[in-house]
């Protein structure tokens, strides 16, 4: 009989004991393994061109447009239902994506290590907000930012890297949320510290002032630059909590815009996923509820990992903007602790009193206490070359952790 307590506290552990660094930037066909060309990684569990939602159609079409395959959205379309290309998702390939969560052959994607464990997970650098390629645009403008983010930014943040040696970064989401964020909607404290750490590597192997203060300028702008590493950081400290015989604890939670998705310790790389719900959202001015596709993007890795919504009582400035209100956000976060194995230690909510972090979701308790767990997450318009249309919060689905309790009863008791 196997013991689900002892597989639990092993896998909250390696969880807990895991040491995320980001040490290099590189192009993904030269990294993550299995990239191909022809493929292009996606949020979510796996789907068909056929089957994707709107944004995250836009964004293939970006994709393709960018890596030259196709010169506008009409030659885009036939290549992408042409089956030339390969479409897979990003948490089979070590990788994560927010959003739309596409990932092309010679995108730039952050490397993030473990340093405990030695694995590493990947994720590509934001290119700016609202409209762009990770919420479903693809305008010659989003093309160019993602050209600029290749020859530009890719360049002056390796040499920066590489010259730093390597920057920790479950550091700086602890730090991050003691200053107001909960590191998935809102990472303005952790993306300054992370610039504060980075401009002075920037400085040191500066060898053209006009694209170094194009660098400086961006990252001082953009609010969400720490979102991908963050991502990455989670992803990477997930990964060896994986494949634990016995544990039902959730190692991944993703969605497309089309299937919500879980996968679980005990259960390998099987996917339990139902249709994505769409988020209740704040919607920014000129958009109305109509407008709004269903959840989407990889960063549910955040909630996963023990940060996002399972510390949203941390981040009252976000509160009003994904369209909650602080008591909810309170009373939704202590909820968090009666559906996980632990806390985090190193990640503290100071309104409790610097508790831990609810962290490692438990599929038993889950069903058991009939509570999913809360996620807070941007928003994309529903047909695709719009962009973002807000952002929201929303209860997982409870049927995707039904589905995976029945197949760990069936795995272990038959």
């Amino acid at each position: 009989m196997v013991d689900i307590e002892k597989a639990n506290e092993k896998a909250f552990k390696r969880l807990i004991n895991a040491m995320p660094v980001w040490t290099d930037i590189e192009r993904a066909i030269d990294v993550i393994p299995g990239m191909k060309k022809n493929l292009i990684l996606h949020s979510g569990p796996p789907i068909s061109w056929d089957r994707m939602c709107g944004a995250q159609k836009g964004a293939v079409i970006g994709a393709l447009i960018y890596e030259g395959f196709a010169k506008d959205e009409e030659e885009a379309v036939e290549i992408a239902a042409s089956g030339e290309i390969i479409f897979e998702p990003c948490h089979h390939h070590n990788a994560v994506g927010p959003m739309a969560g596409i990932i092309s052959a010679s995108m730039p994607v952050f490397i993030v290590e473990n340093e405990t464990y030695g694995n590493k997970a990947f994720s590509m650098p934001i290119e700016g907000v609202r409209k762009v390629l990770i919420m479903g645009a693809y305008s010659p403008e989003v093309i160019e930012g993602l050209k600029w983010r290749e020859n530009i930014l890719f360049p002056v943040l390796k040499k920066a890297i590489k010259k730093a040696g390597k920057i920790e970064l479950k550091q700086i989401i602890a730090q991050a949320l003691t200053m107001g964020d909960e590191v998935h909607n809102r990472l303005r404290g952790a993306s300054y510290s992370l610039f504060a750490k980075l401009v002075p590597y920037i400085l040191q192997t500066m060898d053209d002032i006009n694209k170094t203060n194009e660098v400086i300028n961006f990252l001082h702008n953009l609010e969400f630059f720490f979102l991908p590493l963050s991502m990455a950081s989670c992803k990477a400290s997930l990964d060896p909590t994986r494949d634990i015989e016995g544990s039902t604890m959730v190692t991944v939670m993703s969605r497309n815009g089309t299937d919500w998705g879980i996968q679980v310790s005990g259960l390998g790389n099987e996917w339990f996923t139902t249709e994505s719900p769409v988020p209740n959202a704040l919607l920014f001015p000129g958009f109305k509820k109509e407008d709004v596709g269903r959840d989407m993007g990889d960063s549910a890795i955040s909630e996963t990992a023990g940060i996002g919504g399972m510390a949203i009582a941390a981040a009252p400035a976000i509160i009003k903007f994904v369209g909650g209100d602080v008591k909810y956000a309170i009373s939704k976060n202590l909820e968090m602790y009666e559906i996980t194995i632990g806390e985090n230690n190193v990640f503290q909510i100071p309104y409790f009193d610097f508790r831990g972090t609810p962290t490692g979701i438990d599929i038993r308790k889950v069903v058991e206490k009939n509570i999913t767990p809360l996620i807070d997450t941007g928003v994309a318009h529903k047909e695709p070359g719009v962009g973002q249309v807000g952002g929201g919060l929303l209860d997982a689905p409870m049927e995707v952790f039904k589905k995976a309790l029945y197949a760990f009863v069936n795995k272990y008791t038959n």
